[in-house]
Parts: structure tokens; C-alpha cells; sequence
């Protein structure tokens, strides 16, 4: 008796490493959001602490993405995950200056300089961490 064939075609399967890095990336700083803004509303933590979270987030979403940017390249990992981290510092800071009228300035620069170091980093050991 035959065994019917298969079809894996509709398994979807992102192949960019760029695109897989910055869809984790908005994913992870999107679940960190509404996860801070639910302690917020019924904890104890202060308003105050917000800038260290939201930093500690996107560091964490960097990471991330660069590392699996960098798995999915097979090869110059830190220029995948650097590139992925860039791309979402600009879609950061064109959302800062089309929707809030932001001038720029100085930290958007060095917030650009950190996200490509992280997820360069990210990239480096998610190249590696395929052996």
C-alpha cells in the first residue's frame, strides 16, 4: 500500500534573517510593553523606574533578534543581527519624529550605536550557536 504524500508546503517559513530578527524584536518590545503596563496598574512599581525597564526591554528584544538573525544567516552574524538592530532603531526614531515631532538629537545617535552593538552581539552567538 502507497503512503499518501505529504504536503509541507503550507508550513510557513520566514527565510530572511533580517525579517526573522526584526519580527522578534517588535514581538518581544511589544509583550514587555503590555506586560509593564499591566504591573504598572496593579503593583507597587513606580513611574519613576519606567526608562529602566523600557531599556532593559529593548536591550533584551536586541539581543534576541541579533541572535536569531544570526542563527538563521549561517555566516557574518554580527552583520545580520547589527543590521536587524539598525533597522529598528530607524523605525524608532521615524516613529518618534513623524508621530511626536521630535527633533534630532544626540540620543537617538547613541540609542542607534547600542542597538547595532547588541544585536551585533546577539548575532555573534547566534551564529555560533548552531555547532
Amino acid at each position: 500500500m502507497k503512503t499518501p504524500m505529504v504536503d509541507h508546503s503550507s508550513k510557513f517559513r520566514l527565510r530572511s534573517p533580517l525579517l526573522a530578527g526584526l519580527l522578534l524584536i517588535w514581538t518581544v518590545v511589544i509583550a514587555g510593553s503590555v506586560l509593564v503596563t499591566f504591573l504598572l496598574r496593579w503593583t507597587s512599581i513606580q513611574e519613576s523606574s519606567l526608562p529602566f525597564i523600557t531599556y532593559g526591554i529593548n536591550g533584551i528584544a536586541l539581543l534576541g533578534g541579533g541572535w536569531l538573525a544570526g542563527r538563521k544567516s549561517r555566516g557574518k552574524g554580527w552583520l545580520y543581527g547589527g543590521m536587524a538592530g539598525l533597522l529598528y532603531a530607524l523605525i524608532v526614531w521615524m516613529l518618534a519624529f513623524l508621530a511626536f515631532d521630535t527633533a534630532m538629537r544626540l540620543p537617538p545617535l547613541l540609542f542607534s550605536g547600542a542597538a547595532f552593538g547588541l544585536s551585533a552581539l546577539g548575532g555573534m552567538v547566534g551564529v555560533n550557536s548552531r555547532r
